[in-house]
């Protein structure tokens, strides 16, 4: 008889337990669409994925000022790359080539194209 009771409290608790967890899910999801979270969320995952580097975060990251010219920018991508080749740091090694592509796409802009970048690129 114990066990019986027992186990009926067990199926009853689980049950309201299982709908008070659906109602706070319920419920959080209408908060975050009241809110705009979940669109907000969305919307900087889409903006961080496609997200191009921009010219500011380029010079930071070669370490280089806009007075910077070209020929020291090269420099500076070519020792940046060779350390990161050397150390294995494949991530750096390819946030210090994007940003090299930018700064160069920039210089082409500007009408200051890069002189001799196809001899200075490493293959």
């Amino acid at each position: 008889m114990a066990a019986k009771i027992l186990a009926n409290l067990i199926v009853m608790g689980g049950g309201i337990l299982a709908r008070a967890v659906v109602q706070a899910y319920r419920q959080a999801l209408t908060n975050a669409s009241k809110n705009g979270v979940a669109q907000e969320a969305i919307q900087n995952t889409i903006r961080r994925a496609s997200k191009a580097m921009s010219e500011q975060e380029a010079r930071q990251i070669l370490g280089v000022t806009e007075e910077t010219p070209w020929e020291e920018i090269v420099r500076k991508y070519d020792t940046l790359f060779e350390n990161n080749a050397k150390n294995g740091s494949f991530y750096l090694q390819s946030k210090v080539h994007r940003a090299k592509e930018c700064l160069e796409a920039v210089h082409q802009s500007k009408g200051q194209g890069p002189q001799g970048s196809s001899s200075s690129t490493p293959s």
